[in-house]
């Protein structure tokens, strides 16, 4: 066999470059004609008065609280929540003249959290708490929105190290937190999106 002359060498590799990020684009992108946006993530700190979110989060490894009895303000008793996450997450078309249908609505039914700090300590269970996958279910209609409510930081978490080590010292950990959604359009193509979100974790004060 007589070897291709230099100019089509040099043709069939552009080629075979141009195929394999054509295909890498596919398989990040996935098949579906829609993605998924998250427009806010944010979190609130969990206990009895756990009604604001925002971010950073400042999760209190241990709360101590004061009622019902036999808790009370001179005996308050020790204890563990859990942390709540909230996502706002659009849905929309990857081609900009696509008018959605109802097929693609994206309906969301799981997620992960895993946890990071930036000095590259990432030992789950030792340096950063464990990685978890959730079950959450909605709908984010085709060119419209939805908001998630999940579990950000679980009360398993609190009760295993590193976290457990902080109830009883005055040491702080920051995390960068990863979430992460998977569901599919109606039709049954894969739709995942990410977003990031400082975790603060100590025994702080209580409310």
């Amino acid at each position: 066999m007589m070897p291709l002359p230099r100019s089509k060498r040099l043709m069939a590799l552009v080629a075979l470059a141009v195929a394999t990020i054509s295909c890498g684009d596919v398989v990040r992108q996935g098949r579906s004609p829609m993605y998924l946006v998250i427009d806010r993530l944010e979190g609130a700190r969990g206990g009895p008065e756990s009604q604001t979110f925002g971010t950073p989060v400042t999760s209190d490894v241990i709360t101590n609280v004061t009622s019902p009895d036999p808790c009370s303000t001179s005996s308050p008793c020790p204890t563990i929540f859990n942390d709540l996450g909230r996502a706002l997450v659009r849905a929309v078309p990857k081609d900009a003249t696509l008018a959605p249908t109802t097929n693609n609505d994206v309906t969301i039914t799981r997620y992960r959290v895993s946890y990071q700090r930036t000095d590259g300590r990432n030992t789950q269970g030792s340096d950063v708490p464990y990685a978890f996958d959730g079950a959450v279910t909605g709908t984010v209609p085709a060119n419209g929105s939805l908001t998630l409510s999940f579990d950000l930081v679980r009360h398993a978490a609190k009760i295993e190290a590193p976290l457990v080590q902080l109830a009883s010292n005055a040491t702080f950990l920051t995390t960068i937190v990863e979430v992460t959604f998977y569901g599919r359009d109606q039709v049954g193509n894969e739709v995942s999106v990410s977003g990031l979100i400082q975790v603060n974790f100590g025994n702080f004060g209580d409310f």
